[in-house]
Parts: structure tokens; sequence; C-alpha cells
């Protein structure tokens, strides 16, 4: 049997104060489901701000900036009980009277909790991003993925359900 490497896929979602934001990931190159191709996402990575991000609000405040990754474009934050939703989490943090006091990083699910990642057969993934108060202006994920083949029924029955 041959051996699939796996490759990455980047994105970004900018965000803007406290409004919510998407972005559209573009898969047409990996996800042809009239062609039987289908794209398997293994695990997520979230890297909230930039390298050099402060995330701090203001003294005695708390703050959330939260992510999803869908299979159709979103005008809000969605649950886990959407079957659109792919992964979602956040990073909340509280200040006390001079410091951080309380930092929280969580991925609510994602393909890496399954025991075999998530099968996509749409051809755009949407990363959206909302947060309680502007103190991040960018949330990125890196995907590792691999593609593989179905029957063309179960791919496009794949990628019904998906949409």
């Amino acid at each position: 049997m041959a051996k699939k490497d796996s490759f990455f896929i980047r994105a970004s979602t900018p965000t803007n104060g406290t409004i919510f934001a998407q972005s559209a990931i573009d898969l047409g190159s990996y996800v042809d489901a009239l062609g039987k191709t289908v794209l398997r996402i293994h695990n997520i990575s979230v890297e909230y701000g930039g390298p050099l991000s402060s995330y701090a609000g203001a003294v005695g405040t708390s703050t959330q900036t939260s992510f999803q990754l869908t299979t159709q474009a979103q005008d809000q934050m969605v649950t886990v009980t959407d079957r659109s939703v792919i992964s979602s989490g956040s990073v909340a943090i509280a200040t006390g009277d001079a410091a951080v006091q309380m930092m929280s990083e969580a991925l609510n699910i994602a393909p890496q909790d399954w025991t075999n990642g998530y099968l996509v057969a749409v051809e755009q993934l949407y990363l959206a991003v909302d947060q309680s108060f502007d103190h991040c202006d960018l949330v990125s994920i890196v995907l590792e993925c691999t593609v593989e083949t179905l029957s063309q029924s179960a791919a496009m029955a794949l990628a019904l359900s998906q949409q």
C-alpha cells in the first residue's frame, strides 16, 4: 500500500474589534467530489494574534476570542451541534489589579479528537472569529491534511451533507 504524505494548509482571519469576521479557505486544488477526491484533516493548530501581540485588556477586565472552522459560511458563531462545524475553540484572559491572572486556551472540538480525523468534500472552508473585547488582531490556523479517494457516490453524498 502506498504511503500518504501529509501536507499543511495555512489560513488567517483578521479581526476588527468585536465584529464577527470570516475568511474563505479555497480547497479547490485538493477536493473534487465528482472526481472522487476528498480532504482528510488530521490535526489543527491555532494561533491567536501574531508572535508579538499583546492580549490583556484593561485592569479588571476579562476578554475572549473564539474561532470556528466550518464547511458553510456563517453570519455568527455557532455551536458544535451545527453540522458544518469542523473545529472550534477560544482563548480567554482575565486581568486583575496589575497583571493577567488567568489565561485559558481550549479547543472545543478538533479533528485530532476523532479516530480518523475529519473528511471534507466541499471546495471551501470558512474560518470565523469573534471576540468580546478588541485585543486580538488575527487568528491563524494550520491544518495537517491528506488527500484521499472515495467512490463517486460516497464523495458526492459527503459533499452534499456538508453544504
